[in-house]
């Protein structure tokens, strides 16, 4: 089978990627240094609206990766071998992002971080150091990335090519970095948590009873009010937009026609977001008392 990319041409697409990574670095790095979600002070309320601002850019990123086509070329590793066009994308883009100091900001988990440069670009004062030190090095970014290509697009995204990949990894990375920064917020999630009730955990991370403390961490009424929000979410952006009254309850049951469908977002949350949520919470607490 013939790769999808030839030599020639992956080598000049690399080249018009890199400068697109850039451009594409640049600007979230920015935006994230701007509007980090990092609060100041770790509380239970604080970390929770938290986690329901992130669905909102999740939805959103879901809705633009939903306007491409499947492309599964462009995760295929004939492209850079062994990097599919996807790596090859989010790797330059992390490694502009570190120069800019991105990952200074401790809610910034990169996906590849074994090939970041030092920072260029330092804060005017140091990030407040909110989590713990021998925990904060919990990174699940290996199964985020794996589940996405193999499982998770292929829930969303309409079967086929549309030729234009460089804006689908475009869109990927905007969607990875929202997926991770949110499962990634189960360090913060944990500390909190372990700080408003030390005397319930502490045996347990003593223990190392994995299982007790993901029972402790398990609310399931609270999990699935998350997937209905998140679902109703997905049906109120994922809509088109007109003057008709009508528009949005022209099918059956009063459900409308919907970018991305509202359930399939839901179990998104359902079946990886909130269970690797909950994994880094249990590995966090888990290094809480070295």
């Amino acid at each position: 089978m013939a790769p999808p990319y030839p030599p020639s041409a992956a080598a000049a697409a690399a080249a018009r990627l890199l400068l697109f990574s850039v451009l594409i670095a640049a600007s979230f790095s920015c935006s994230a240094a701007a509007a980090g979600d990092v609060p100041r002070a770790l509380t239970l309320d604080s970390v929770r609206e938290s986690l329901i601002r992130q669905e909102d850019s999740i939805v959103f990123s879901l809705l633009e990766r939903a306007m491409h086509r499947r492309n599964s070329a462009a995760y295929d590793s004939s492209f850079l071998p062994p990097a599919s066009l996807a790596e090859f994308f989010v790797r330059q883009s992390e490694i502009i992002s570190a120069k800019a100091g991105r990952y200074l900001n401790p809610e910034e988990v990169p996906f590849f971080p074994d090939y970041l440069p030092e920072p260029l670009v330092h804060p005017h004062s140091p990030p407040q150091v909110l989590l713990h030190p021998a925990s904060a090095t919990v990174n699940v970014s290996k199964e985020i990335w794996r589940i996405y290509t193999r499982e998770m697009v292929a829930l969303f995204t309409e079967e086929g090519d549309d030729g234009d990949h460089g804006s689908t990894v475009a869109s990927d990375l905007v969607l990875l970095q929202a997926l991770s920064r949110r499962i990634h917020y189960g360090r913060f999630v944990a500390e909190v948590k372990f700080r408003d009730a030390p005397d319930d955990y502490i045996p347990l991370i003593k223990s190392k009873d994995r299982v007790g403390l993901m029972e402790l961490l398990t609310f399931a009424d609270v999990e699935e009010s998350v997937k209905r929000r998140v679902e109703k979410k997905a049906m109120l952006f994922g809509q088109n937009v007109t003057l008709d009254d009508k528009a949005g309850r022209n099918n059956t049951g009063g459900r409308g026609k919907y970018k991305v469908d509202p359930e399939v977002a839901a179990r998104i949350y359902g079946e990886w977001v909130i269970p690797l949520t909950k994994l880094v919470q249990v590995e966090y607490l888990l290094r809480r008392l070295h």
